[in-house]
């Protein structure tokens, strides 16, 4: 006898005993992997048929068209949005009032200059002079801070300067 049939002969409980195990465990890993498996199938199913029966690929390309109409609107929407930033920068939106006696020691601060500026610092300037006679009115154009036209006083100056110097509150 040879060196192998010698060694199966002694051993060959042990050996049955162990081909036993590994059918046994063999066996056990296949169930669970059948009850993996069937569980995916399963879960594939349902992920594959929709309420009407659509399937996967048509429910993604809604989703790709929907998400290209959504990208379409916020598009429209950023050039809205630049439009009005635009219209904004043109309109008068930084205002500034200074009060002041125009004759010292005479009534009160009932005069007053106001500056009207765009966000290129134009726009007018509207002063009031009170006087016991009346009050009159002057308004001069006013051109990135300053007017091409009418000498300004430092009542007006101060105005635009302060009208210029505010920031737009969000």
């Amino acid at each position: 006898m040879t060196f192998l049939e010698n060694f199966v002969a002694s051993n060959l409980t042990a050996l049955v005993i162990l081909i036993t195990f590994f059918i046994l465990l063999s066996l056990i890993l296949i169930f669970i992997l059948f009850f993996k498996i069937k569980k995916i199938n399963h879960t594939s199913r349902s992920f594959f048929s929709g309420k009407n029966g659509n399937d996967l690929e048509q429910i993604i390309l809604s989703q790709q068209k929907e998400i290209k109409s959504l990208d379409k609107d916020i598009q429209e929407l950023f050039e809205a949005s630049n439009k009005i930033y635009t219209l904004a920068h043109h309109g008068l939106h930084k205002v500034a009032v200074v009060r002041f006696n125009p004759f010292k020691e005479l009534g009160g601060n009932q005069s007053f200059a106001i500056a009207l500026l765009d966000g290129n610092k134009s726009g007018i300037v509207i002063s009031s002079l009170h006087t016991r006679e009346g009050t009159r009115v002057y308004s001069k154009p006013i051109l990135e801070g300053k007017s091409e036209k009418y000498a300004l006083t430092e009542e007006e100056k101060n105005a635009i300067n302060i009208a210029s110097a505010s920031k737009k509150k969000s």
